[in-house]
């Protein structure tokens, strides 16, 4: 993990000033750390029966397609607004600076089918229970989550849904 860390890059003052952002694009350069990353995301997964992983957009995609691939599952995206045909099922959500909505095709799942969820950064945990709530939508049976970056300053993870797991590769 020591190697991951040190190809996440800290970026102060953005989007907005007073935010120390956490960039994942030198990691998601190396080849063999790219690889390393999904091999980390995937182990406590294994052998759970994983069928489908719903990335986040938006790096959640590079991470989730990946990761999808490693577990042998579908891949679904939970897509920001009127990105994806309908009929689509949504869910709005506060971020720490404004709002949003995560949307899924209506059908991207079965009922029942057992998923993991994947983002980039769990910040305050907006978006991540936003997707779990999503995923409940859809009638998933939630396996878990998994996040490159946690920044445990900001207590994202007390919105997780307790008993259910979330795995962090990073912590900062």
């Amino acid at each position: 993990m020591q190697e991951l860390a040190g190809l996440v890059r800290a970026v102060p003052d953005f989007p907005t000033t007073g935010v120390l952002f956490r960039d994942v694009s030198p990691l998601l350069a190396s080849a063999s750390a790219f690889a390393r990353c999904i091999d980390a995301l995937a182990e406590p997964w294994q052998g759970l029966g994983v069928q489908a992983v719903c990335g986040i957009e938006a790096r959640g995609f590079i991470f989730g397609a990946a990761l999808a691939q490693r577990l042998h599952a579908g891949f679904v995206p939970l897509r920001k607004p009127n990105k994806l045909p309908p009929p689509v099922l949504a869910v709005d959500y506060q971020l720490e600076y404004g709002s949003d909505r995560l949307e899924a095709q209506r059908e991207a799942v079965r009922p029942g089918e057992r998923v993991l969820l994947v983002d980039d950064v769990l910040a305050t945990g907006g978006t991540l229970a936003a997707a779990a709530a999503l995923a409940d939508l859809l009638g998933a049976e939630l396996v878990g989550a998994s996040v490159v970056v946690e920044l445990t300053a900001l207590q994202g993870r007390t919105r997780w849904q307790q008993g259910t797991p979330l795995h962090s590769l990073l912590r900062y």
